[in-house]
């Protein structure tokens, strides 16, 4: 039987429900559960005879409700929802394995507060999983993170002193949109009044925010992972400029925002091009153009056509001895 449809896991389900939408009806219960409308009711008995009181309402807006005053634990889990987190937790940050880590004693104290059987089952695999390190982790401070949220939230300007991958630090006012996680980096996108202009900043870069008392107003319909993005692909030091022999709908597919902006070129669109800048040519050619399906030509970037040569001469190099022993026997 799955977890997820065992008694205990829908009896749990039904007291989640109950919690947070008072006044759901047997058959929006049965709905939510996968049941019958019978089966429903069944696992409301199964409620009250564990000692929690569920009220039934009638009338048109009646329903089934917790009684007032209801004292219940914070938070409850069924087996599979514990171990998914568990899973999440350790796919997002290895050291969790280790009670030592923050995150791992946090992830301790919440298997601890589990019942004894999903509580067992949590425990074991966080115990028993193996989880490899990622040598270019890299992790916010919560307690930045929680100040920059804060400021988005109350739509406050924040001072933020921040330092680059260089090592070199400066302050500067922001408006703070938005906080980002994408692939495994937290982002914060703001507008930078000291460049009057856009930018994206590595929260674990970020070493202190201290909130001001001017306000700010967020760009209508902003779209914070697609802005961010797009902000990726500009502003690095080494411009690039490609030219593909395919239209836009084509390559569209392989060209990820932060390689730039794709623009179809000519009157029938037949060929597009790519119109962006990277901090890393030799990645840039590397790990992005070569893995695109189609003919393409350097126009703008002397690191970039560098890089791309130097990757053609490596991979020529590689399959030239083949070639020319292939007559030899």
């Amino acid at each position: 039987m799955q977890t997820g449809t065992s008694p205990t896991a829908r009896a749990l389900r039904t007291l989640e429900i109950l919690r947070t939408r008072p006044g759901t009806t047997a058959e929006q219960l049965a709905e939510k559960l996968g049941v019958t409308d019978r089966a429903a009711r069944r696992y409301v008995a199964i409620l009250r005879e564990a000692g929690i009181p569920v009220d039934s309402v009638r009338g048109p807006h009646g329903g089934y409700q917790l009684r007032r005053g209801t004292r219940l634990p914070p938070v409850t889990f069924t087996q599979s929802e514990a171990l998914g987190l568990v899973m999440a937790v350790l796919d997002g940050r290895p050291a969790a394995t280790d009670p030592g880590d923050l995150v791992g004693s946090a992830l301790g104290k919440v298997i601890h507060a589990l019942p004894e059987g999903i509580g067992r089952q949590a425990a074991a695999l966080r115990d028993h999983a193996a989880a490899a390190p990622d040598p270019s982790a890299a992790y916010a401070d919560p307690a930045v993170t929680s100040a920059l949220v804060d400021v988005i939230a109350s739509r406050r300007r924040v001072v933020i002193t921040y330092r680059s991958e260089a090592g070199n630090q400066w302050q500067e006012e922001v408006d703070p949109w938005a906080v980002v996680v994408r692939r495994a980096r937290w982002y914060l996108l703001c507008h930078s009044h000291r460049a009057d202009a856009v930018r994206t900043y590595r929260i674990d870069r970020v070493l202190a925010a201290e909130e001001t008392a001017a306000g700010f107003r967020l760009p209508e319909d902003l779209d914070p992972v697609a802005v961010l993005e797009e902000n990726l692909g500009t502003g690095w030091a080494y411009p690039t400029r490609v030219l593909f022999d395919a239209p836009v709908e084509r390559v569209a597919p392989w060209a990820r925002p932060s390689m730039g902006q794709l623009e179809p070129v000519g009157v029938t669109g037949e060929r597009c091009v790519l119109v962006g800048s990277t901090r890393n040519p030799a990645m840039y050619a590397q790990e992005w153009l070569a893995a695109v399906p189609f003919a393409f030509h350097i126009e703008g970037g002397t690191e970039l056509r560098d890089a791309v040569a130097a990757l053609a001469s490596r991979l020529g190099t590689a399959v030239s001895g083949l070639a020319s022993g292939a007559g030899q026997g």
